[in-house]
């Protein structure tokens, strides 16, 4: 009895487990990307921030003389071409967000075998020139053509003269002609990510609403939706962004009336010859953006982009 009642001796202490070695981060794979933002990025942006606090003129040449005022000179001239921007890139990423969602939503959910083939759809105007798809719309939007004549038959137009995006009959250089053409040109950009956003979502998670008694509306705005913020949020940044500092629409779809400020920043650099205002301009746009940016990301509440 003595001997079935004795404690068992006590286990040997297992070895120290040795440490994995502790592998190096090979962090000289960044140096290419790091030069290469600080040449072609960091030192224009440099450049162009000495040119906008410079005086003198072409023949005489600049000088730095930290002549803040131009930005000042800068936006009291030129505040109507901000504004403008503005409007045609945030009415351009609305529609593109109407647009896109639908199509981003009918490939992720109900393309099936033909998701390839709506993706290369999607992608096709990519195959083509920038410049070459843009002077394709004044051929859609001529006067007296197929487009602006069901448009007139649907009472559109009219609806359009009293916002002022149109004028009478005419739709080639007008607003409505610009943001057409921002919104076909950057439709792509708004797509792409609310189709990755969606395709990420699991369908269980529809089914278990179905479960619970939840409409398609009631699915759609309680899981659906809020799961795809992360592709809305980078659709719209990728839309907004470019569409802002445009200047090709407006060239070629548009009218002196329509410019926006890359048309201006354009002008200013190739025609007027005057750098530190272009320079200016270009800072303000950049800060206004980064502004707007910024609120925009705070408001949508979410953390994760696509």
């Amino acid at each position: 009895m003595s001997t079935l009642t004795e404690a068992p001796p006590p286990l040997a202490p297992a070895p120290a487990a040795e440490r994995p070695p502790r592998r190096r981060t090979p962090y000289w794979l960044l140096l290419p990307g790091i030069l290469w933002l600080l040449v072609f990025f960091a030192l224009p942006l440099v450049y162009q921030a000495s040119t906008s606090v410079q005086t003198g003129s072409l023949e005489e040449g600049y000088k730095v003389t930290w002549h803040f005022a131009a930005y000042w000179d800068a936006l009291h001239a030129y505040w109507p071409q901000f504004l403008r921007s503005v409007l045609y890139a945030g009415s351009a990423t609305v529609l593109c967000l109407v647009l896109g969602y639908p199509l981003a939503y009918l490939i992720a959910f109900r393309a099936g075998r033909w998701r390839n083939l709506v993706m290369i759809l999607v992608v096709a105007p990519f195959f083509t020139s920038f410049l070459i798809r843009t002077l394709a719309w004044k051929t859609i939007l001529a006067d007296g053509g197929p487009v602006v004549g069901a448009l007139d038959s649907l009472h559109v137009l009219s609806v359009t003269n009293w916002l002022g995006m149109t004028d009478g009959h005419r739709v080639l250089a007008t607003p409505l002609a610009v943001v057409c053409g921002l919104t076909y040109n950057f439709l792509p950009f708004m797509i792409l990510p609310l189709y990755t956003s969606l395709e990420r979502i699991d369908g269980r998670l529809h089914e278990a609403a179905g479960d619970l008694y939840a409409t398609p509306l009631t699915t759609f705005r309680r899981v659906t939706f809020p799961l795809s913020m992360p592709g809305v949020v980078s659709g719209t940044l990728l839309t907004f962004i470019p569409a802002s500092g445009d200047y090709v629409n407006s060239e070629l779809l548009g009218s002196t009336n329509t410019q926006m400020i890359g048309n201006v920043i354009q002008s200013q650099f190739l025609r007027i010859l005057d750098y530190p205002t272009a320079a200016a301009l270009s800072f303000l746009l950049m800060a206004a953006i980064l502004l707007m940016v910024t609120l925009y990301i705070r408001r949508s509440g979410t953390e994760d982009l696509v």
